[in-house]
């Protein structure tokens, strides 16, 4: 008999809705995912980082069964614990009698009061990204409380899927034990972002000529929010340092720092708005190095990463990204202090590197730990 799986998070997000309608696909699951955003996350929504209305243009919502439950909060969203208060959602969960419930962020009222209230009845799996990487060497008075606080919280868990090393260090600094940690890397859809009939590359080509960039120009590309945590300065700075060399970058996104970054910017840097995710695999091939400057803090892990590397775009990426340790070797991975920092702006693409990406982060591999677990 199939196991029941209760998948509880806040809202429909591209790089989950593939994984969900993969897993209920198995024979061995039975997948209900209840999002606890509310049904207005549906449709266009403002990002205050993006600085405008977002709606992705992939489907979000096929392929698997799903409920949305009904959020009382006066500040619904994600952005804050009060912003998810759903008061249905223990008992709308226990009317479906689920064998698993897989929580996936604590950090909203409703979803902590779901571990309370399911811990001891059914197992209880929990699915996040943090790490210690923007926790002080020192242990201050602030870290010691969060350290025992989050322990507590951990405690309500019987097994965590963690996505990376540095996931895992998190999980294992707040208490839980290796049999509770389950690799489950952070993966992305590869499928969408491959290039089998090379349309995307074609794409990007006629884009760069467009462009006005010169065929035998080296093109850097930074993709993100422009706002402190990404550090975009860092990237307009290396820009500025090869004018002249026949190095252009290209800057993807929109954000609070966007004025001033382009304000007096390099005549060899490129600024484009965001880009939905529909048109995301022809921007990576714009480049041939993506650079992810990240300083945090909450670089988590930093999926762009893995969206480049599917595209078979090399990347450089700080060691303030959670996932850098686990997708690039060490000479790809950067200190973001390092203003001085050299990169080799063409280096050879590293074709064991792209096989071993395509192995070893796929949701597959996500799946499988899921039905090992069950």
């Amino acid at each position: 008999m199939a196991k029941k799986i209760a998948i509880i998070t806040s809202h429909p997000i591209q790089y989950n809705a593939p994984l969900f309608a993969l897993m209920a696909k198995e024979s061995e699951i039975d997948l209900v995912v209840f999002y606890t955003w509310g049904e207005a996350v549906l449709g266009p929504k403002y990002d205050p980082d993006f600085g405008k209305e977002i709606e992705w243009d992939i489907p979000l919502l096929d392929g698997y069964n799903y409920i949305f439950l009904k959020n009382i909060s006066k500040d619904p969203g994600s952005h804050h614990f009060k912003g998810i208060i759903n008061p249905t959602l223990n008992q709308e969960i226990d009317a479906w009698g689920p064998d698993v419930i897989w929580v996936w962020g604590w950090s909203f009222c409703s979803h902590l009061n779901a571990m309370r209230y399911f811990k001891g009845k059914v197992p209880v799996w929990f699915r996040g990204d943090s790490t210690l990487l923007d926790e002080s060497k020192r242990f201050t008075y602030r870290k010691i409380v969060r350290r025992v606080l989050l322990t507590l919280v951990y405690k309500l868990v019987d097994k965590a899927f963690y996505v990376g090393t540095h996931n895992k260090f998190y999980f294992k600094a707040h208490g839980l034990k290796e049999n509770q940690v389950v690799y489950a890397p952070h993966a992305i859809d590869n499928e969408r972002f491959a290039d089998p009939t090379g349309k995307y590359t074609e794409q990007a080509n006629f884009w760069r000529l467009e462009l006005g960039i010169n065929k035998a120009a080296t093109v850097l590309l930074f993709v993100g929010k422009l706002e402190t945590k990404k550090n975009p300065f860092y990237f307009r700075q290396l820009i500025e340092k090869t004018v002249g060399d026949g190095i252009v970058g290209i800057m993807v996104g929109n954000g609070s720092l966007e004025e001033e970054l382009k304000k007096n910017a390099p005549s060899n840097l490129i600024f484009l708005p965001f880009q939905n995710q529909s048109i995301m695999p022809i921007v990576y091939r714009l480049a041939n190095v993506l650079i992810l400057p990240s300083n945090g803090p909450s670089e988590t892990w930093g999926l762009v990463i893995n969206e480049a590397l599917a595209c078979g775009t090399m990347v450089y990426a700080s060691d303030k990204c959670g996932g850098a340790i686990d997708l690039l070797p060490p000479n790809f991975i950067f200190s973001p202090s390092n203003f001085n920092q050299r990169f080799d702006l063409v280096p050879a693409f590293n074709v064991e590197l792209f096989d071993d990406y395509q192995k070893k982060f796929t949701y597959e591999m996500i799946v499988n730990s899921v039905l090992e677990n069950i």
